[in-house]
């Protein structure tokens, strides 16, 4: 078993300790990366592209968002901390195992409203990737400490369900003891065990990577850094430490008002409503632009966000050109030259479809 040195990325200690290793991973390019990834010569997981400081302008869009948005994620946060401690597994104890980096800042807000609420809480962040599943090693070291009764895995949103599907197939066999309990926020595609909602809306933490998770890249999972009984690895990004937003936008959020606006909620059967309407819109994409492989097709507008800043875009969809959620969406389309194109999303507010690699020079 590893062995954890204390690893909080930019946090407060208290608020996380991330289960992974940090290591000098080398940078590849985009445009190569898109090539190794599409013709199979390696993982995504395998490499890293440099993660690019925001401009002002884009700076300036976050932050107009977390000022529309922070007292709506205070709201849905305490949803969800309503409904795991109503959950007699975690009605007074409860281990937050965020899936980094995405869930790593909700479970940080998740972790503070559940410790208001006199339940004894510990956070921890693993690694889990599309194609090669959960850290095994960190889900054992969490074991050992914590036991696996009282375990939540929370993330940020979903996507399409890829990474909801990886983690039930990671932990089908019961040889971790944990059961694959998934909270995010929001839900579009309707695969998550709970949510706040079923909308595709901005979390802001979700549009700036490592400057509000902590300056943490992505995880990387390769034999050169990765050894036996190693946490998977990843960057500790110190050299954006004059950028960093991580502890200003969890004070942002825990100052907002909790906001009562009404919004699309959460129950079981929306979320089969939801996963109909999610598995429509990418068949549906992938029969028009001939997308043989689905992993090109991302939607919602974190995923639509990320697939921008790190992968090699085709183009981007969205379901209204004025409505300020993609206003950043846009701005990074129009720095790329990327075409944007307004249509019917369903429950999704914005879809970016990765290019083919060949097609994308």
């Amino acid at each position: 078993m590893a062995v954890a040195v204390p690893f909080h990325g930019s946090y407060a200690p208290e608020d996380v300790t991330f289960l992974l290793k940090p290591a000098a991973v080398a940078l590849t390019g985009v445009v190569e990366k898109e090539a190794l990834i599409q013709s199979g010569a390696r993982h995504y997981s395998e490499m890293l592209s440099e993660e690019r400081l925001p401009d002002a302008r884009y700076l300036a869009l976050y932050e107009a968002a977390l000022a529309r948005n922070a007292g709506r994620l205070k709201a849905d946060v305490v949803t969800l901390a309503d409904a795991i401690m109503a959950r007699p597994e975690t009605a007074t104890s409860c281990t937050i195992i965020s899936l980094a980096r995405a869930g790593t800042p909700i479970g940080v807000l998740l972790r503070r409203e559940l410790t208001r609420r006199g339940c004894e809480v510990a956070h921890y962040s693993v690694s889990i990737i599309r194609g090669r599943g959960i850290d095994r090693v960190a889900l054992a070291h969490i074991a050992a400490l914590r036991g696996t009764a009282d375990a939540v895995f929370v993330d940020g949103w979903t996507g399409k369900g890829a990474i909801t599907g990886e983690l039930e197939a990671s932990l089908a066999d019961g040889s971790t003891g944990f059961a694959p309990f998934l909270a995010v926020v929001a839900d579009p595609a309707g695969c998550a065990s709970l949510a706040a909602t079923s909308e595709d809306y901005l979390i802001p933490s979700g549009i700036l990577g490592a400057i509000a998770s902590g300056l943490v890249s992505r995880s990387v999972l390769s034999d050169a850094l990765v050894g036996e009984g190693d946490f998977h690895a990843c960057r500790h990004l110190t050299e954006h430490a004059h950028a960093d937003q991580t502890r200003a936008f969890i004070a942002a959020v825990e100052a907002a008002a909790p906001s009562d606006a009404p919004h699309p909620g959460w129950s079981p059967a929306s979320a089969a409503v939801s996963r109909t309407a999610c598995t429509a819109l990418v068949d549906g994409l992938m029969a028009e632009f001939a997308v043989t492989n689905m992993n090109r097709i991302k939607p919602g507008i974190a995923e639509a966000t990320r697939a921008v800043l790190r992968r090699v875009p085709q183009a981007v969809f969205v379901r209204d050109r004025e409505d300020e959620e993609v206003a950043h969406l846009l701005h990074l389309a129009a720095q790329m030259a990327v075409p944007v194109e307004a249509r019917e999303l369903g429950n999704y507010r914005a879809v970016t479809l990765i290019a083919k690699a060949g097609e994308a020079q």
